[in-house]
């Protein structure tokens, strides 16, 4: 027996996808904080999974980002270059609230007494200026002992290029303290820009020791209930990494729960042959939304957590996919402010209370609410039918919020949707017009456990070329998981001039970083003819700040024609990205960006028996009355997904009913089936 698993911890939810001799099911289970593990078992449960007979387990969780924004790392010190222990608090200029004058920067996670310097110094080239002193070394550590510091993160002034300090100091601190946590900047970032590479060391430390307790309770966990191999970890690239890879550097999984469903996305719309996508997933607790041209995803290392509109948060220098995050999901609480406004989120209810119709003694109304006393959600299969819902608790929770709006419980209900969608649409924009593209160019892929309830209401508001809601659209972010490789990212900044003869510059720069990355893969375990290469480069007119990420062409061309190839990608991602292009500007090259993956035997999606006739009347499960907008209460058609067929059509107003979602078919709205039971909704003719 062959049993594949991928789970996904969720901030209400843990999802559970496996493929069982080739059928595909789901579970969702109680998200259990703090022991997120037990969730997981617990998901393995209910499924009836036998983890003696799993081969391949993926897991992606929000432990390490849940960590850092709810304060619940470790204390940290900080040993830097001496002089420049207040990198960290001077940060950037830039202030995203501009006028306000008293506005303050984000607090630094270690304080400035916990900042402690080393004598030594390197030049903007990597040149030792002076030799690193360590005598004053044990008096750092006695005094972090005494300050109760359980993590310490090293950075020094251009360690990007040179290490050779780092790791001196690391073998020393070590010497004279095993067992404390400590990590360095060359360790987790080459790339320069000292606030932003000291941000993330600092937030490496911070989350170090919580994250290798989750990891190893996970795997404890995991192999008392038989499981027979260590478990795969999403990673916030894009890929997976072995579980001692992600444990010596847990800061690369800060947005490990979400990106499985954006390579899903990816995935599923190669198989469908829809590169364009802007893929959405709502969940519990938040919405995340990423957009995916011509088959790829955007990888950045300008992550930025905790960022507002009036707080420009805490850098994070890894590679992440550009993901925008927002606090808008099914458990997201409507409040009214002192202006008597009402809002939506981002304060969620999480699995425990829950929203209101959970019956755990929620009291303050959800999105999930909203969407049941509307009667999309159906009342009598609300949570797959696991949960009665307290319609009387939910409509006094509206009329509650109405009483002081002076407005009826209903107007309330629909005032939270649109305020939900609304958000869910600025998101959607920042991910798509603000970087130059444009929505009606894209398709809308939706999923998690409320994307399908409001996508054709976003698709139809950024006038997307059609709304998908894929298979399993409930648990995809696991989904998603069992369809990727492993991978780890190598960015090195590593400056120079793009001319006519810079070939050879180009793939010297990456001989070394190559050698790296197959050494690290067979450390793994991974047979070299498993492991491919894709090379990239950031680069910027000659002159300018910040840089766009180029691939590189075929090293096959010849030098002329691959200098050309790469020049006018970088000056076509150049327009994208900002609107213009200078021809016959100087190139440079700022950072070189070798994507290694690791081979990964994936599980593959079937077609599915094709219907015998359009018509989607056997999947017909009855009808009810379900109030579109505040102004149309129609009668729309129920149907069972388990029983929609490829092939199939049918026209809106409908409700597709599943175990873990919900789809909201719109009046003016054309549905039809694919071939592996995706839905797709056409929003125009």
């Amino acid at each position: 027996m062959t049993v594949r698993v991928a789970t996904d911890v969720g901030g209400t939810f843990t999802d559970l996808v496996y493929i069982d001799e080739g059928n595909v099911k789901a579970v969702k289970s109680d998200t259990t904080p703090p022991n997120f593990e037990q969730g997981v078992v617990n998901a393995a449960i209910k499924a009836d999974i036998d983890l003696s007979d799993v081969d391949f387990f993926a897991h992606g969780s929000t432990v390490v980002i849940n960590a850092i924004t709810e304060r619940k790392g470790v204390k940290t010190g900080l040993i830097t270059t001496k002089g420049f222990r207040d990198v960290l608090e001077i940060a950037r200029g830039n202030t995203p609230d501009i006028f306000n004058n008293t506005y303050q920067k984000p607090n630094p996670f270690v304080e400035r007494h916990l900042r402690l310097e080393i004598e030594e110094r390197l030049d903007y080239q990597g040149n030792v200026i002076t030799p690193i002193n360590l005598d004053n070394l044990p008096e750092l550590v006695a005094y972090f002992k005494s300050q109760q510091v359980e993590a310490i993160g090293v950075c020094f002034l251009h360690a990007y290029l040179n290490p050779e300090h780092e790791i001196k100091l690391v073998v020393a601190l070590k010497n004279l303290w095993p067992e404390i946590n400590v990590i360095s900047s060359h360790e987790i970032s080459a790339e320069w820009r000292e606030y932003e590479r000291t941000s993330t060391t600092v937030l490496s430390a911070y989350v170090l020791p919580p994250a290798q307790q989750y990891l190893d309770k996970l795997k404890k966990k995991l192999l008392a209930n038989g499981l027979k191999s260590d478990p795969f970890i999403m990673q916030s690239n894009g890929g997976i990494a072995t579980l001692k890879s992600a444990r010596d550097n847990p800061i690369t999984l800060v947005e490990s729960g979400p990106v499985g469903g954006i390579l899903g996305a990816a995935a599923y719309g190669e198989v469908i042959g829809d590169g364009n996508i802007m893929a959405l997933d709502i969940g519990g607790t938040t919405a995340k939304c990423s957009l995916i041209h011509h088959g790829e995803t955007r990888i950045t290392t300008e992550y930025v957590l905790e960022k507002t509109a009036k707080k420009a948060g805490y850098p994070i220098k890894t590679p992440v996919i550009d993901i925008v995050e927002i606090g808008n999901g099914g458990g997201s609480i409507a409040w009214i402010d002192a202006a008597n406004s009402l809002h939506v989120g981002p304060q969620s209810a999480g699995s425990t209370p829950g929203p209101v119709a959970y019956g755990r003694g929620g009291i303050a109304p959800t999105t999930t609410d909203a969407n049941l006393i509307t009667g999309r959600i159906n009342s009598e299969n609300f949570a797959g039918g696991e949960i009665q819902p307290d319609l009387n608790a939910v409509e006094a929770a509206f009329k509650t919020l109405a009483d002081q709006l002076n407005v009826n419980a209903m107007d309330v209900a629909h005032g939270v949707l649109n305020i939900a969608n609304s958000n869910m649409v600025n998101a959607l924009k920042l991910i798509s017009v603000n970087r130059g593209y444009d929505p009606r160019d894209f398709s809308l892929m939706a999923f998690g456990g409320g994307g399908a309830l409001h996508a054709t209401a976003l698709g139809k508001e950024l006038n997307a070329r059609k709304v998908i809601i894929p298979p399993f659209a409930g648990v995809f972010s696991a989904w998603g998981m069992l369809m990727i490789d492993l991978r780890r990212d190598y960015i090195q900044t590593h400056r120079f001039a793009l001319t006519d003869n810079s070939k050879n510059a180009v793939l010297s720069a990456f001989e070394q970083v190559i050698e790296k990355a197959g050494l690290d893969y067979k450390n793994d375990g991974i047979d070299q003819s498993k492991v491919k290469h894709e090379m990239y480069v950031d680069a910027r007119y000659s002159g300018q700040e910040h840089t766009v990420k180029i691939h590189v062409p075929s090293t096959e061309l010849e030098e002329i024609e691959f200098i050309r190839a790469l020049s006018e990608r970088f000056h076509q991602t150049h327009q994208q990205e900002y609107t213009f292009r200078l021809d016959g500007s100087a190139i440079e090259v700022v950072n070189i960006h070798l994507v290694s993956f690791g081979l990964l035997d994936k599980a593959t999606l079937e077609k599915l028996p094709a219907s015998s006739t359009e018509s989607a009347d056997t999947a017909l499960i009855g009808k009810r009355s379900v109030d579109f907008d505040s102004d149309t209460q129609v009668t729309a058609a129920i149907y069972n997904r388990e029983k929609l067929q490829p092939g199939m059509k049918f026209k809106g107003p409908a409700i597709i009913e599943e175990s873990t979602t919900t789809t909201v078919v719109l009046p003016e709205n054309r549905v039809e089936i694919d071939d592996f039971g995706g839905i797709h909704i056409y929003l125009r003719d």
